[in-house]
């Protein structure tokens, strides 16, 4: 399985559940070094564990990074974990041109490229588990419509639109592909400080039950069978609205 964000955070959180549970880890930082330092942490734990990185939101960096993994560049399970926070005064008139690109390059570009490089093998196998991390500020309803931080809030509301239209063109599961979207909530990581609610391990929770999930196991938890289960956002293993 692969990690985009994986060297730090919830990415490297969700690396260390799949590794304990014997998956191949690869994870993938912003730079080489970065996914290499994580890597060796898990691998101190006896975890089979490789580590890489380069610009997600960098098309032919990413096609030479799938290049330089060879066969790890097709695996089972795909985690678009990598993301930033916009500045905290990024309102829609006050957000500077660059950092609304720089903002949106990582968090929806570097998504797509994820699913652009990633995603095909699972396709043409007809197996794979992908899982885009979004946020619940990304949202249409609740906390999503709140105003503020308008980089952040577009990219993720983009990566929800485009983890649904991918699920719609991988057949809502049925080719035996299933793509969700999920929202850690607020988490203790570089991003959400050190006073969040949350570990890096519970927010990764959802992360890991996706990512093992069938549309049967699903439906016994959400207690319905009538729709697609997969193209949809979660949180705590929970459908919640886009």
């Amino acid at each position: 399985m692969l990690i985009t964000g994986g060297a730090q955070g919830i990415g490297f959180a969700a690396g260390a559940a799949f590794g304990k549970a014997g998956a191949t880890v690869v994870l993938l930082g912003q730079t080489p070094a970065s996914g290499q330092r994580a890597a060796l942490l898990l691998q101190n734990q006896g975890i089979d564990a490789v580590g890489d990185g380069t610009d997600v939101a960098d098309h032919r960096a990413m096609d030479e990074l799938a290049a330089r993994l060879g066969a790890l560049a097709q695996p089972d399970i795909v985690v678009a974990s990598a993301g930033v926070m916009s500045d905290r005064m990024s309102k829609t008139l006050r957000t500077d041109p660059a950092e609304w690109k720089r903002v949106l390059d990582i968090n929806l570009t570097g998504v797509w490229n994820t699913l652009r490089v990633f995603g095909p093998p699972m396709v043409a196998r007809r197996s794979g588990r992908i899982v885009t991390v979004s946020a619940c500020l990304g949202r249409f309803t609740g906390p999503g419509t709140a105003g503020g931080l308008a980089p952040y809030r577009v990219s993720k509301a983009a990566v929800n639109a485009l983890t649904r239209n991918f699920a719609a063109e991988t057949g809502w599961g049925e080719r035996g592909v299933l793509v969700d979207a999920m929202c850690p909530n607020h988490c203790r990581t570089n991003m959400g400080g050190p006073h969040a609610e949350r570990s890096a391990e519970e927010g990764a929770d959802t992360i890991y039950w996706l990512a093992t999930s069938d549309l049967e196991q699903r439906a016994e938890v959400v207690g319905a069978r009538d729709f697609p289960l997969t193209g949809l956002l979660w949180e705590d293993r929970q459908i919640v609205p886009f």
